[in-house]
């Protein structure tokens, strides 16, 4: 949306690095059925995102610990306009499980 650019018309990175850590925290707890905060996030940012583009997120899970988890995320744009499909972003996050107490707990195997 228009109110999530700067002034050249592209999307804000933090918009789409939130976007990221929603995606990537979605898929973490699909594969553990734990709940997670963040704890590192890696991002690459390729090519722009521009209003109008159709935003797409991929995940996959790259390693599992004790306590953590570390998912790769790559986010494509469907440019309606030219009909093209672009890599726009790619990141690695990791996030630690935790507990009603807000600590660290193990990962259920």
């Amino acid at each position: 949306m228009p109110e999530n650019t700067n002034h050249r018309g592209d999307i804000f990175g933090g918009w789409l690095m939130s976007q990221m850590d929603l995606a990537g925290a979605d898929k973490a707890r699909e594969e553990t059925g734990c709940e997670f905060a963040t704890r590192f996030a890696e991002t690459s940012f390729e090519k722009p995102i521009l209003v109008g583009d159709v935003v797409e997120f991929y995940t996959n899970v790259e390693k599992v610990g004790n306590t953590s988890i570390t998912i790769a995320l790559d986010v494509w744009a469907v440019r309606r306009l030219k009909q093209e499909y672009v890599k726009v972003a790619s990141g690695r996050y990791t996030y630690v499980s935790i507990g009603n107490d807000r600590q660290p707990k193990p990962i259920a195997p």
